[in-house]
């Protein structure tokens, strides 16, 4: 990076900053802190639900997924558009009469104290991890590949984000989430533009196309009933539901946007915009990343693309294991383009044995590959080998001309920026509303119900850069949110499903059946880190949900029953 990618990123976030502040300048009690003032219009609510959703990880993390994997992650929010019809139809009704601040309210009034207080430290927990996530993904691969501290990279993009939260609250976020997005997703566009521009200069776009898909990268869609597999068409339509269902419908984070909203119709409206756009969104991202798998097939990428760890290799006694194995890596990218080069203009009668080739030959680059993680392992146990993480910001810092790097890592820091503003004012509005309104100071004034959200959102931003400080990246990153979620996520939904269509159960049987599907969900997520079974994640959801359905159903008959008053 050199001074002009310098100002345009600092231009960037500075007006991004500037502009939320401004916007929500003066007093506000706590329905236009809290909720906006009902104010806000489809547009705003579906593309600020979007950014929430769409951290920084997304346009860091995903694109590397796809290079790694394919496009199967895709099958990830196939549930989506079904969730967002029902959250529609079912939840927003149900929270507009009722006039609540957040989802958790709900729960008292159809149960009790015990419930509400369960489902929102579920939410909690599970969204706070979350927020440093989203604080640290971008913090450690931007200083990892620009040599930024990364102490002061994780401090900088919280604080950025706090200033404006805590001055506009929800307001502001949805406010702000406009300009980011337009940034995120021009940016998006811009990089997509730069790597068929230079693919151009060996084959045609549609011929990339035929290269990826001859490589085994662009299937979408897998219908293997498989329960090992992460994605497949069978996961993402049902626990993808499951997730989708409890993220839109009962996450403060994204309840909190569309509560905002100045009538039902709209904030329906900013949900549909989301069921139509999202998966084409993430089609289109998840796509950039399969065509800079493309682009390195003809621009030499490195044989590991975290720098810093082949560095570490370089300067141990291993460093001549690295020299052969970039030299063996080197050869095979040569063949690897000389197949493809013939793959693009082969006639149909000898491409058939040219993908054959082409695709053992991709394999075994993949193995060099491998073996370089393994060795950077033997050097340092400890240091984490996944290097997919890395694969965008390397193509961006290497290809891209100065001025649009500003402009990509703008988009990375701006998508930090707008997710986690979003989880801090939920993180805040929960805490406000649900423990300390409900069991703290119960008859305060409302303007000092406002003060201590602000003074919540900036404890919760300091727990969040606390956190992100604290972290170890184990997985690709767009997979460790999506495990955290979905190991709450389900028992979640299962208590709202409970609330409002099992009208015989009472507070004590969904309490108590929550906590056990709770514990199982914990119990096999472990159980298959360990090694001892093979589950998907996005089966979590599922799994929680059905639990707390069918043993809230069974308790029920116990126990005296609680009818909604």
């Amino acid at each position: 990076m050199n001074n002009i990618d310098l100002l345009v990123l600092g231009s960037t976030l500075l007006f991004i900053v500037a502009y939320g502040v401004w916007k929500t300048r003066g007093k506000q009690d706590m329905q236009g802190y809290l909720l906006g003032d009902n104010s806000l219009k489809w547009g705003t609510i579906g593309l600020s639900v979007m950014a929430t959703q769409a951290s920084a990880i997304t346009f860091i993390s995903t694109p590397g997924q796809a290079y790694e994997s394919g496009m199967g992650f895709v099958q990830n929010y196939f549930g989506l558009p079904i969730a967002l019809l029902i959250v529609s139809v079912v939840f927003i009704p149900i929270y507009y009469k009722l006039k609540v601040y957040t989802a958790y309210e709900y729960l008292e009034k159809r149960f009790d104290v015990r419930v509400r207080i369960l489902g929102a430290m579920l939410f909690l927990i599970q969204r706070g991890m979350a927020a440093g996530i989203t604080i640290y993904a971008p913090a450690i691969i931007l200083s990892t590949i620009l040599g930024w501290n990364l102490t002061l990279t994780i401090v900088l993009t919280g604080s950025l984000v706090i200033i404006y939260t805590v001055s506009g609250g929800t307001r502001a976020v949805s406010i702000t989430q406009k300009q980011q997005m337009a940034v995120i997703m021009g940016g998006m566009f811009v990089a997509f533009g730069m790597v068929v521009y230079y693919l151009s200069d060996f084959i045609g776009f549609g011929d990339a196309v035929d290269v990826a898909t001859a490589l085994q990268k662009t299937q979408a869609v897998d219908f293997d009933f498989s329960f090992e597999k992460r994605y497949t068409f069978w996961s993402g339509i049902t626990g993808g539901l499951f997730l989708s269902l409890s993220y839109f419908g009962t996450d403060q984070s994204q309840v909190q946007r569309y509560l905002g909203g100045k009538n039902i119709a709209e904030s329906r409206m900013g949900l549909m915009f989301n069921a139509i756009f999202k998966i084409p969104m993430q089609f289109f991202i998840l796509f950039v990343g399969v065509m800079v798998y493309v682009f390195y097939i003809f621009y030499t990428p490195p044989v590991h693309f975290k720098e810093v760890s082949l560095e570490m290799v370089r300067e141990s006694d291993r460093a001549q294991e690295l020299v052969a194995f970039e030299g063996a890596y080197a050869q095979l990218l040569e063949e690897r383009k000389s197949l493809s080069l013939a793959y693009a203009t082969a006639d149909e009668s000898e491409k058939e044995q040219l993908r054959m080739d082409l695709l053992a030959t991709d394999r075994r680059s993949e193995e060099v590959r491998q073996s370089v993680k393994e060795l950077i392992a033997t050097v340092d146990p400890m240091i984490e080998t996944k290097d997919s993480d890395y694969v965008f910001l390397s193509f961006i810092l290497g290809y891209l001309p100065h001025g649009l790097i500003g402009l990509l890592i703008a988009v990375i820091l701006s998508a930090a920026m707008s997710s986690t503003s979003g989880e801090l004012n939920a993180l805040a509005s929960t805490t406000s509303v649900d423990f300390y309104q409900r069991h703290v100071r119960r008859a305060a004034t409302d303007d000092h119900y406002v003060k201590m959200s602000r003074v919540l959102t900036m404890i919760w931003g300091f727990i969040a850069i606390s956190f992100a400080l604290l972290a170890k990246n184990s997985e690709n990153l767009i997979e460790a949110v999506n495990i955290i979620g979905s190991l709450f996520y389900g028992t979640i939904l299962g208590i709202f499903l409970v609330a409002f269509f099992l009208r015989r159960v009472g507070a004590s049987a969904v309490f108590y059946a929550a906590i056990f599907a709770e514990l199982f969900v914990l119990g096999c997520h472990f159980l298959t880190r360990a090694g001892y079974i093979e589950l998907g994640y996005l089966w979590y959801n599922a799994i929680g949900c059905v639990l707390t359905l069918v043993l809230s159903w069974l308790l029920s008959f116990l126990g005296t029953t609680k009818k909604p008053g």
